[in-house]
């Protein structure tokens, strides 16, 4: 995902804003993370690029 997507992505639960911590990335790409809410704290992965912005209910059950 492109950095500056946080422009525009918010937490699926509270619709708050979205924090970033990087483990890999290439420029401007992040290749993957998490991104974590300010406000519940919820986590949501970033794998391959892509964030996966499931409530964790539905991330569990997408998985299996």
């Amino acid at each position: 995902m492109k950095e500056s997507l946080l422009d525009i992505v918010c937490c699926p639960i509270d619709k708050a804003d979205l924090e970033l911590e990087a483990d890999d990335r290439d420029g401007e790409e992040i290749l993957s993370g998490t991104l974590v809410c300010t406000e519940c704290g919820e986590r949501y992965p970033i794998e391959d690029g892509i964030p996966n912005l499931l409530p964790p209910d539905m991330r569990e059950d997408a998985t299996a």
